[in-house]
């Protein structure tokens, strides 16, 4: 499937966004347009405006893009963006990081929408460990 639910991982350190990356695309699969913005421009620790935006253009294949963001300025960071380019189907979802990555990753692999794809991600906070 070609038209499938991007996802976007919007995280504070590159390295822990690359990473997720790496885990989801082995646990769920290869073919969900995946995209990172991680750090700062200069490669700090941080989020960048820039880099969201352009993550988000990357995992937009026409079906809808879901935008993971790790916590504290990188939600601020997302919301802005999204309110500065309106897009009906780019949406924000407040989920787990890891497991809402996964749950987002293995249902779009599905060929699920971007609701479905989006309540996924939110449900996997209620997904217990122990």
């Amino acid at each position: 499937m070609s038209n499938l639910v991007g996802i976007v991982l919007v995280s504070h350190s590159a390295e822990l966004a690359a990473g997720l990356r790496l885990l989801v695309e082995q646990i769920g699969s290869d073919t969900v347009p995946l995209a990172t913005a991680g750090g700062t421009d200069d490669g700090r620790i941080g989020t960048s405006y820039d880099l969201v935006l352009a993550a988000i253009g990357h995992a937009d294949r026409g079906a809808g893009v879901v935008v993971l963001p790790d916590l504290g300025s990188s939600v601020l960071t997302a919301r802005t963006v999204l309110e500065d380019h309106p897009c009906t189907d780019v949406t924000i979802v407040d989920a787990p990081f890891v497991e809402g990555a996964v749950a987002a990753v293995v249902t779009a692999a599905s060929g699920a929408d971007l609701n479905t794809v989006a309540k996924a991600a939110k449900e996997a906070r209620n997904v217990l460990k122990l």
